[in-house]
């Protein structure tokens, strides 16, 4: 017996079976045709979109005085821009996917230039993606917010479990779950673009600019190392251009006005991408149970509000239906939510908890994972084994 947290899914992942996901032509069925297909004139608008209300909020930035009285205003600012900027990275994501237009020449200059202004090495990021969605929850090939596993075997699984368990115990509750959000919303991001952190055991120490020794080459096969270099042309180019402004304008401005609003970006990834994929009653899979669908269904709708989906382009509450079929454009993507939210009810999950109730149950409490044998799934293990937590059998 486990002991777990459940959280406003109230177990019901932990319920799912193989037989319950649909197939990719179930799924499909269900979607209109015309759903399936990108618009380049939709999506350039919606990228207008974005660009026109970061001009707005750029131009009230520079109405702000460059002065240290000001900071408390220009961390204000920083949560705007950044909440703002945060439309660019969606945009640039369905670039990736092949989900902005039939025209790929376009559709790759788009997203290459937007991701590199990000400081993001698209292509690096594109084929790590992929990889990503190709084994979204499998405890061994997952790539991303892969958990430690207690009592691993050591070969396929990241072991450390009981020593993260143990550590959280000693922190306790409250500051392990401080602890967490700081490690991931501050250094999350560039950990993994620098690391590979929070990656499967598969793929060793990646690194998305150098895909080379010392680093592991396990994600970048064939043509994806000249691809990583080409990517690093990008963001090398925009690191001469705001080292050009800081020696025309000064550190504090660029600051201000850019890596400001830059962390906040990298925050809100992380936030997305976490809960995503990550909830204390939320199971991870073994090679005998996974599938595309099953690890696909796995992801997590979430509630972000009317403000936050219209910046972000509904990213957060449309996600199931993106990773089962990547290249529906978000502005569909919402659409055929509500029709497999009601064609599988039983496969589809929307956590109603707010964003931050979730934040901070998914800090505290999922802290490793643990097999059930006799199901082949990995459940997460409470930091604390109180009276009263509700447990799974």
């Amino acid at each position: 017996m486990s002991n777990i947290k459940f959280s406003g899914l109230k177990g019901r992942a932990l319920a799912i079976e193989n037989k319950d996901v649909p197939s990719i032509k179930e799924f499909k069925d269900v979607i209109p045709d015309q759903y399936l297909n990108c618009d380049t004139k939709t999506s350039l608008r919606y990228l207008l979109q974005s660009a026109f209300i970061q001009s707005i909020v750029v131009a009230i930035g520079l109405s702000i005085p460059f002065t240290p009285k000001m900071i408390p205003i220009w961390i204000i600012y920083s949560l705007l821009s950044g909440t703002t900027a945060m439309g660019f990275w969606v945009i640039a994501h369905e670039c990736g996917h092949g989900a902005f237009s039939k025209n790929k020449t376009l559709e790759t200059i788009i997203g290459y230039l937007l991701h590199s202004l990000l400081l993001v090495p698209y292509f690096s990021w594109q084929r790590s993606h992929a990889v990503h969605h190709r084994f979204t929850n499998n405890v061994t090939n997952g790539e991303t917010h892969v958990p430690l596993v207690i009592n691993g075997n050591g070969v396929t699984e990241k072991v450390g479990g009981e020593k993260e368990l143990n550590f959280s115990n000693s922190l306790g509750k409250k500051n392990y779950g401080i602890l967490q959000l700081v490690l991931h919303l501050i250094f999350g991001w560039p950990a993994y673009l620098l690391t590979g952190s929070t990656g499967g055991l598969k793929y060793g120490t990646s690194n998305h600019f150098w895909p080379i020794k010392p680093f592991s080459r396990a994600l970048w096969p064939s043509i994806w190392t000249k691809k990583v270099w080409i990517s690093d042309i990008g963001v090398a180019v925009t690191l001469l251009s705001i080292f050009y402004f800081i020696f025309k304008y000064g550190l504090f401005p660029v600051f201000a006005l850019y890596f400001g609003p830059l962390l906040v970006v990298n925050c809100w990834l992380v936030v997305y991408t976490w809960l995503h994929h990550t909830d204390s009653d939320v199971p991870h899979l073994s090679n005998k149970e996974f599938s595309f669908m099953r690890g696909a269904f796995l992801s997590i709708d979430r509630p972000y509000g009317k403000i936050l989906n219209f910046l972000h382009h509904n990213i957060g509450s449309s996600h199931v239906v993106h990773h089962v079929c990547p290249t529906i454009p978000h502005y569909h993507a919402k659409k055929a939510t509500i029709l497999i939210k009601k064609a599988f009810k039983k496969a589809y999950l929307f956590n109603p908890d707010p964003i931050h109730k979730a934040l901070w149950n998914i800090a505290c409490n999922c802290v490793a994972v643990k097999l059930e044998i006799n199901k082949g799934i990995y459940i997460w293990q409470s930091s604390y084994n109180k009276k009263g937590l509700k447990t799974y059998e």
